[in-house]
C-alpha cells in the first residue's frame, strides 16, 4: 500500500478506496472477474473491465444469488451465513483487509466461505478480518458464484464454475495483492466445509500452480466430488422443475430468484449410482463435478510442492442432528442406515465404531459415523495422499472444544473452529443456549492460540506441531488441552480404509 495514501489503493482495473479502522483498511467488494450476467452466467470468468472513477470500497458489495438461510433447526447460524442475498450483479469479489504495514510484503490469506456450495458469502460476521490484519497478514475473503450458476453440471458450460472463480480471483490477486501490501509468492488459501473441498479441488486442479504456496481445508472433504453421472441426476431433476432441457442456453432467460427458489426442492435427491455413493450423503445437491476425486489426483503428485494444513472437528455430524431435535431419540436402526449412506459393508462399519468406543449410545455413534462420513475419512484420504506424494509438509489437527449449546448436544461439531480461527469470540450473537458457542466460557486463550497458529503456518508454513507423514498419522488435537496423538481410532481408520471412495460394487441402495 503506497504510504502517501493508504485508504485508496490503485488495481489493474481502477481505484478503490477502502475504510480505515484500528489495524489497518478494509476494502469491501473489489472485483477480481466480470459480472457473471448475460453470456457470461454460466462462463468462465473473464476479466473485469477497467473503471474510471475511483470506487467506493467502504461498504460491502452485492452477494452471489441464493436462499434465505440463517439457521439450523433451532440452531442460530446467521454469523455463518450472513446477509443472506444482497442483490446487485457485480457479486464476483474480493473484500480486503490490508494491515498497516510497511517495507516488508505481509503474508496473503484468502478464504472461501463454506454453506453447501448454495449460501454462504465473505460477508458473514465470522469472516472479518481484523484480527489477522492486527497480526500483519492481508486477509481476503471471496465470492463466487453459487448453486445453479456455480456447480449446476451442463452439457454446453464449463463444470465447476465456481471454484473457477476462485482460481480467477488468485489469479487478480498475483497481479494486484502487493498493491494492498501483500506477497504475491506468499499466499495461503484456505477454506472451511464447501470451502474447503474447493480447496482441494483447486489443490488438484492443473491450473493452480504457481498461484499459492499454502493450502488450509478445515472440515471439507478430499473426496466429496460428484461424478459427472451424479452430477447429471441433479442436472435432470432441474429439468423436470423447469420444464426444460436444462444447458446455459435455455437457463439464460431464468430469473435468478427462480433458480434460487429451486434449490429446496433438490434436497432429497438419491445420487446413489451403481458404482458410487453419495459422497456428501445427501446434505447438498451440489458439488464439486470431477471424473478423479481431488484427493486421487493428490495422490498422483498435484499440488505437491504446495504445503497443506488439514483436519475436522470431533463431533462434526451432530450439527446435522442435534439442532433439529433427532439425536437423542437415535436408535441402532439410525446408526446403522447412516453407515450405509456411505459405505458397502454397514455392519463392519458399526463394529469397529462398537470397538473403539464400548461404551457410547446410539446418539454418539450416529453423530460420530455420519461426521466421519461427510468430513473426517475425505480429510483422512487428502492428507495420506498428500504425504505420500508430495514434498510439501502436510499438517494435521483435531479441534475438540466442545460447546453446550442446544442442551450440551452440539459439541464440537460442524463449524465450531471457526470464531477461533478468526479470533472472533467477542461476536455477541455467537453467545447463548441457541448459538454456536453456547453459554460457558471458552478456555481463556484458545481463540488466540488457534489463529495464531493459521498465522504462523501462513507465515512460515509451520503450524507449531509434527507434520504427518506416510505411515505416521499425527493429529494435534486442538481444544481445552493441546496434545498431538498418532492415528487416535485406529479401529475406525481401518474400517473406512477397508472401503474405496464411495464404492458400491453390488450396486445396492442403502
Amino acid at each position: 500500500m503506497a504510504p502517501a495514501d493508504p485508504v485508496i489503493v490503485t488495481t489493474t482495473t481502477g481505484s478503490v478506496r477502502g475504510r480505515r479502522n484500528t489495524h489497518g483498511t478494509a476494502f469491501f467488494g473489489v472485483p477480481y472477474a466480470a459480472a457473471p450476467v448475460g453470456d457470461l452466467r454460466f462462463a468462465a470468468p473473464r476479466p473485469h473491465q477497467r473503471w474510471t472513477q475511483v470506487r467506493d470500497a467502504a461498504r460491502r458489495g452485492p452477494t452471489a444469488p441464493q436462499p434465505a438461510r440463517d439457521a439450523f433447526g433451532t440452531l442460530d447460524m446467521s454469523p455463518y451465513f450472513g446477509p443472506g442475498r444482497r442483490p446487485g450483479a457485480d457479486y464476483l469479489t474480493a473484500d480486503i483487509w490490508a494491515p498497516d504495514r510497511r517495507g516488508t510484503p505481509a503474508p496473503v490469506m484468502v478464504f472461501v466461505h463454506g454453506g453447501g456450495f448454495v449460501a454462504g458469502s465473505a460477508g458473514a460476521p465470522l469472516y472479518d478480518g481484523t484480527a489477522f490484519a492486527r497480526d500483519g497478514v492481508v486477509l481476503v475473503a471471496l465470492n463466487y458464484r453459487l448453486g445453479i450458476p456455480g456447480f449446476l453440471h451442463l452439457p454446453d458450460a464449463p463444470d465447476n464454475r465456481g471454484m473457477l472463480d476462485v482460481l480467477a480471483a488468485l489469479r487478480w490477486l498475483q497481479d494486484n495483492i502487493a498493491r494492498f501490501g501483500g506477497d504475491p509468492a506468499n499466499v495461503t488459501l484456505f477454506g472451511q466445509s464447501a470451502g474447503a473441498t474447493i480447496v482441494g479441488g483447486v489443490l488438484a486442479d492443473a491450473a493452480s500452480p504457481g498461484l499459492i504456496r499454502r493450502a488450509i481445508m478445515q472440515s471439507g472433504s478430499g473426496t466429496g466430488a460428484f461424478t459427472p453421472e451424479q452430477a447429471r441426476i441433479v442436472t435432470a431433476a432441474v429439468g423436470r422443475h423447469l420444464g426444460l432441457d436444462p444447458t446455459a442456453h435455455t437457463l439464460a432467460d431464468i430469473p435468478d430468484e427462480r433458480l434460487v427458489g429451486l434449490v429446496p426442492h433438490l434436497s432429497g435427491l438419491d445420487l446413489h449410482t451403481p458404482t458410487h455413493h453419495d459422497p456428501l450423503g445427501g446434505i447438498t445437491a451440489f458439488s464439486l463435478v470431477l471424473e478423479q476425486q481431488p484427493a486421487a489426483a493428490v495422490a498422483t503428485g498435484c499440488g505437491k510442492n504446495v504445503d497443506l494444513l488439514i483436519g475436522a472437528n470431533l463431533d462434526e455430524g451432530s450439527l446435522y442432528l442435534a439442532p433439529n431435535g433427532v439425536l437423542p431419540g437415535s436408535t441402532d436402526a439410525d446408526v446403522r442406515a447412516t453407515a450405509a449412506r456411505f459405505h458397502p459393508r454397514p455392519d463392519d462399519l458399526i463394529r469397529a465404531y462398537r470397538t473403539q468406543r464400548p461404551t457410547a449410545c446410539a446418539a454418539e455413534l450416529r453423530a460420530a459415523v455420519l461426521g466421519d462420513g461427510l468430513f473426517g475419512t475425505g480429510t483422512r484420504r487428502m492428507a495420506d495422499a498428500h504425504a505420500t506424494a508430495g514434498d510439501a509438509p502436510t499438517f494435521v489437527y483435531e479441534f475438540t472444544w466442545r460447546s453446550d449449546a442446544l442442551d450440551g448436544q452440539l459439541g464440537a461439531s460442524h463449524t465450531m473452529e471457526l470464531p477461533f480461527v478468526f479470533d472472533r469470540l467477542d461476536l455477541p450473537s455467537l453467545h447463548g443456549p441457541q448459538a454456536l458457542l453456547g453459554t460457558s466460557e471458552p478456555p481463556a486463550d484458545l481463540a488466540a492460540r488457534t489463529h495464531r497458529a493459521w498465522v504462523r503456518f501462513a507465515a512460515g508454513g509451520d503450524p507449531g506441531w509434527p507434520r504427518h507423514e506416510s505411515g505416521r498419522y499425527r493429529v494435534q488435537r486442538i481444544g481445552a488441552a493441546w496434545e498431538l496423538t498418532e492415528d487416535p481410532r485406529p479401529h475406525e481408520t481401518e474400517a473406512w480404509a477397508s472401503s474405496t471412495d464411495h464404492h458400491r460394487p453390488d450396486g445396492a441402495k442403502p
